[in-house]
């Protein structure tokens, strides 16, 4: 029994490191995501004020 239980702890703590990579994987990419998408709306604007302003002639 003690070998049994010795094996579900491990496997129970390999499968939660696994976990554990795979949300920081997802947080990466959110992260990753998110200042393109902030730099994107940035460049956007600027583009937009430089239209109105008349910026390029």
């Amino acid at each position: 029994m003690k070998r049994y239980s010795q094996f579900l702890l491990l496997s129970l703590s390999l499968f939660l490191f696994n976990s554990c990579a795979l949300i920081e994987g997802v947080f990466k990419a959110g992260v990753w995501v998110g200042i393109l998408i902030v730099v994107a709306i940035i460049a956007a604007v600027i583009w937009l004020i430089s239209k109105v302003t008349g910026g390029s002639r």
